[in-house]
């Protein structure tokens, strides 16, 4: 049975809080769109995040809203506390695509923040990146350029690129929906080894509700434009998780209950 959470629930100061969010664009006519419309939630430490809704519903600007890439138009965007300003040194973003530069190899790309930053990539900074080729299993594509990866190979390596800095934040915006089926399962099992390994606290936007489950300890369901928060689902598949919770009856029942809950009555 889905649990449904007290979003004002948690005790403490949140790693993130959005309390009463509203986020309104201009057109360059003067025409006026609310993305959304007083949105509030909170992450804990370490703590992974699922967002779910149809789309236009405001999920990507919720991110870009914590990668302080935008300000909010109404309401407060804190971290640890501290209002969000300007984008943060501890966030790692990870986009729909893999956005590689073509010319620099798989190494090259994965430092290239380190040498856009500061001008240089330091000794210390070169040996995490190839700790972190060898463990999203791509060490012996150092060398190689983005032409010559999969798909699936190419979004590893946004990864390891978004891990290079160790980030307390991962912000990860449908980063397996170009993906095939299979590659995307073994994606997001390779997700949950990173996050079990290293724990962060993650946002990960997606539309699909299995892929949420599995990866998630709650889950956030948007309601259409204006994005409103509909409700927050607690999951309550026993971790460690991996390719068994897949198969796992418990996984589907929950992911029909969704559905059925929330999508075919529209998420209000």
């Amino acid at each position: 049975m889905i649990v449904v959470t007290d979003r004002d629930a948690d005790a403490g100061v949140p790693v993130v809080a959005l309390t009463g969010v509203t986020q309104t664009f201009v057109s360059g006519d003067g025409r006026r769109t609310t993305a959304l419309q007083d949105v509030s939630m909170t992450l804990r430490r370490n703590e992974f995040v699922s967002v779910i809704g149809p789309s236009g519903c405001g999920k990507s600007t919720v991110l870009r809203l914590i990668a302080g890439l935008l300000r909010p138009t109404a309401g407060t965007l804190s971290i640890h506390g501290q209002p969000v300003t300007e984008p943060r040194d501890e966030i790692g973003v990870v986009f729909q695509r893999p956005t590689l530069l073509p010319w620099l190899t798989v190494l090259e790309n994965i430092v290239f923040p380190m040498r856009h930053k500061h001008g240089h990539v330091s000794p210390a900074e070169r040996a995490r990146a190839l700790e972190l080729l060898q463990t999203v299993g791509l060490s012996e594509f150092g060398s190689r350029l983005p032409a010559e990866l999969s798909g699936g190979m190419q979004q590893r390596v946004a990864i390891a690129r978004a891990l290079l800095l160790d980030p307390d934040i991962l912000l990860m915006d449908e980063p397996f929906s170009a993906l095939d089926a299979l590659t995307r399962d073994e994606m997001s099992l390779e997700l949950l080894r990173l996050w079990t390994e290293r724990p962060k606290t993650v946002v990960f936007v997606t539309h699909s509700i299995p892929e949420a489950l599995l990866l998630s300890d709650r889950i956030v369901v948007m309601s259409a434009r204006p994005g409103r928060v509909s409700r927050i689902i607690d999951v309550p598949l026993a971790r460690p998780r991996g390719l068994h919770t897949l198969a796992d009856p418990l996984l589907h029942s929950l992911a029909n209950e969704i559905r059925e809950q929330v999508f075919s009555r529209g998420a209000h």
